[in-house]
C-alpha cells in the first residue's frame, strides 16, 4: 500500500514540476497576467481539472515559481557577502556568482525581472517578501564584518537592500546581454562593478 502511495506521490509531485515548467517556458514571451490555465494544461498534456490538483489558480503557480526561481538563491548571496575577500574580490566573486546564475537560470531570472512589477499581486508580494528575507540574511553578514562596527541595525538593513537590488539589476543587464555579443558582457561587468565599487566607497565612508 505505502508503495503504491509512493508511486502516487511522486507521479503528482512529476506532473506539478511539468506544470511549472511548462509554464516558465510560456512566459518567456507573454506576462502572468495574460497567462492562461488552459495553455499550461494544454503544453503538460493534461486536462484543465488536472491543474487544480497541484494550485489553486495561475496566481498560485505565479507564486510557486517565486519560489522556485528565489529560495535556492539564499546560500549563494550569504556566501557572497560573507566571504573573507578583500572589497574588490568580494565585488568580482559577487558578479562572477551573478553572471553563472543567469546563464544556468534565464528563464526564471526574466520571470521576477517582469513580474516584480507585474499585474499579478500575490506574485508581486512573494517577491517582495523573498528580497525582505535576502536582505535580513546580508544584514546578519555585514553585521558579522568587523567594519561594521558601530552602524545602526536600520543602517546595515538600508545597505543589505542596496547590494541586493544592485544584484537583481546586475542580473538584469546579464540577461539582456545574452543575447548580444562578448564586448556586450564585459561592458555589463564593467558597469556592474563601478556600481558595487560606488556602494563600497560609500560603506567605507557612512561614518565620517
Amino acid at each position: 500500500m505505502s508503495h503504491t502511495l509512493g508511486i502516487r506521490q511522486a507521479q503528482k509531485q512529476k506532473t506539478r514540476q511539468a506544470l511549472l515548467d511548462a509554464a516558465l517556458g510560456l512566459l518567456e514571451e507573454q506576462s502572468l497576467s495574460s497567462l492562461g490555465l488552459r495553455e499550461v494544461t494544454r503544453a503538460v498534456g493534461v486536462a484543465p481539472t488536472a491543474f487544480y490538483r497541484h494550485f489553486r489558480s495561475i496566481a498560485d503557480l505565479g507564486v510557486a515559481l517565486v519560489e522556485e526561481a528565489l529560495g535556492s538563491l539564499h546560500p549563494m548571496i550569504r556566501t557572497t557577502v560573507a566571504t573573507t575577500d578583500d572589497s574588490d574580490q568580494r565585488i568580482q566573486r559577487a558578479i562572477e556568482l551573478i553572471a553563472g546564475h543567469v546563464s544556468e537560470y534565464p528563464a526564471h531570472v526574466r520571470f521576477i525581472a517582469r513580474e516584480r512589477h507585474g499585474g499579478v499581486q500575490s506574485v508581486r508580494e512573494a517577491i517582495r517578501e523573498q528580497l525582505a528575507r535576502f536582505a535580513e540574511e546580508v544584514r546578519a553578514e555585514l553585521a558579522k564584518d568587523p567594519e561594521s562596527a558601530g552602524w545602526s541595525d536600520d543602517d546595515l538593513l538600508m545597505l543589505a537592500h542596496l547590494y541586493v537590488d544592485q544584484m537583481l539589476i546586475t542580473a538584469s543587464l546579464f540577461l539582456e546581454a545574452m543575447e548580444g555579443t562578448e564586448e556586450d558582457r564585459e561592458h555589463v561587468e564593467q558597469v556592474a562593478t563601478r556600481q558595487m565599487r560606488l556602494i563600497s566607497i560609500g560603506r567605507h565612508h557612512w561614518l565620517d
